[in-house]
């Protein structure tokens, strides 16, 4: 099976000469522009993730998928994540088959559960219930992705569907991954609903995570899944630079910004920042570096993991547009190049 490489983005809103927050819709433009240059790189794949905070203010993977659809020829495309717990699954599925009618066959999409304290509130929904409404809301965007006419009933709605006609169509089902932060729970649910599982990793080590493979493809063989539909995708941090000094360097120092703002936009104190830098060498799960380092260690986790796509997120804290579209290009010219002749 083919090995994809690609990037994703949660929005990444340019910093200002005092450094606040510049105009969060230049982040868009900003991520539509990165798309088009990661399919020019040879890139496989592109992500659009979902926060609701002034430095990532992707809120609306859908609307991205679809701009992308319509200035792209080849790459695939995808959400990654969309929020289900706060979202509509039949509208979901609406925007995401008009991508597919514009990109036919390059859409799909991850379906997390989320559990940020920030969301909840901005569409009425309370936090407790995000496992009855995750539960209920994929139970309801797999029927409605394998079926025209959908007849259903579940918690989250207070009416029934009733042969209801859910259009426009893709001409093939949409690919759904189930998107998990690491959760035990959610690798099993998604082996015995027989759906590929989207790692999403802020840590840990390869051989954590080679576990989680293990005990998905144990699930998946004892639920009578045939062997070769099994699917992982793992999401990580990660930059590339001309030399790995050079990228760990600068991504450190995003990403240690990133998660500074991040903690004071949900009014958390900052985490500190020493020990970070240790998830950014081989043993770790930061994937910055130059371009021989990253190839080699993206190939040692999948040879622990068996995972058939790997996508970076680059862009974080306020990092320069133009160093972000750097690292793309590199990812797609000199990365991708070596993993592929390795594999072959």
């Amino acid at each position: 099976m083919t090995f994809e490489l690609g990037a994703y983005s949660f929005g990444n809103t340019p910093r200002t000469a005092g450094q606040g927050h510049g105009p969060t819709a230049q982040a868009i433009r900003d991520v539509l522009e990165a798309v088009r240059v990661a399919e020019e790189a040879g890139l496989d794949f592109f992500g659009f993730g979902e926060h609701h905070t002034g430095s990532m203010p992707l809120s609306s993977p859908t609307a991205l998928v679809s701009a992308a659809a319509a200035c792209t020829q080849r790459i695939g495309l995808g959400t990654t994540v969309t929020v289900l717990s706060t979202g509509e699954p039949v509208r979901v599925f609406q925007q995401l088959a008009t991508a597919a009618a514009i990109a036919p066959g390059r859409i799909e999409a991850v379906a997390g559960r989320g559990s940020s304290p920030l969301t909840f509130p901005i569409f009425d929904l309370d936090e407790r219930d995000y496992d009855m409404l995750y539960s209920s809301e994929l139970e309801l965007l797999l029927a409605i992705n394998g079926h025209e006419r959908v007849t259903w009933s579940g918690p989250h709605r207070r009416r029934a569907l009733q042969n209801a006609l859910i259009v426009p169509r893709p001409e093939r089902p949409l690919k759904i991954w189930l998107g998990t932060g690491g959760s035990p729970g959610s690798v099993y649910r998604a082996a015995g609903l027989g759906l590929p599982v989207f790692l999403g990793i802020l840590g840990g080590t390869p051989q954590h995570w080679a576990q989680y493979g293990h005990a998905y493809r144990d699930a998946w063989a004892k639920a009578g899944h045939p062997a070769e539909a099994a699917g992982i995708a793992v999401a990580v941090h990660g930059f590339v630079a001309a030399g790995d000094r050079e990228a760990k360097a600068a991504y450190l120092e995003h990403e240690i910004r990133m998660f500074a703002t991040g903690a004071a936009e949900a009014g958390r104190p900052a985490p500190a920042p020493s020990g970070r830098a240790a998830g950014y060498q081989p043993g770790g799960m930061v994937f910055a570096g130059g371009p021989n380092q990253v190839a080699d260690r993206i190939l040692h986790l999948r040879q622990l993991l068996g995972h058939t796509r790997q996508i970076l997120q680059m862009d974080v804290g306020g990092m320069p547009h133009a160093t972000f579209l750097k690292g793309i290009e590199l990812l797609g010219t000199e990365v991708l190049p070596q993993i592929r002749k390795e594999l072959a």
